[in-house]
């Protein structure tokens, strides 16, 4: 993932920036701990798409 795109994207859902998990290949937004997933190279931010991170939940937000 480019530094220059990461510095322009947000999290859809609270505007909040955004940071590149390299080891799971996900874009993470700790306000909203989510995780949104990175496909073939473009980031998919789309909320029914995004990973929760609260604890004890493995399902999409």
């Amino acid at each position: 993932m480019e530094t220059r795109l990461l510095q322009i994207l947000v999290c859809p859902s609270c505007k909040g920036p955004l940071h590149h998990d390299r080891e799971h290949d996900e874009l993470i937004c700790h306000a909203e701990h989510l995780a949104y997933p990175i496909a073939d190279g473009v980031p998919v931010l789309l909320a029914r798409q995004a990973r929760s991170l609260q604890a004890g939940s493995d399902t999409p937000a």
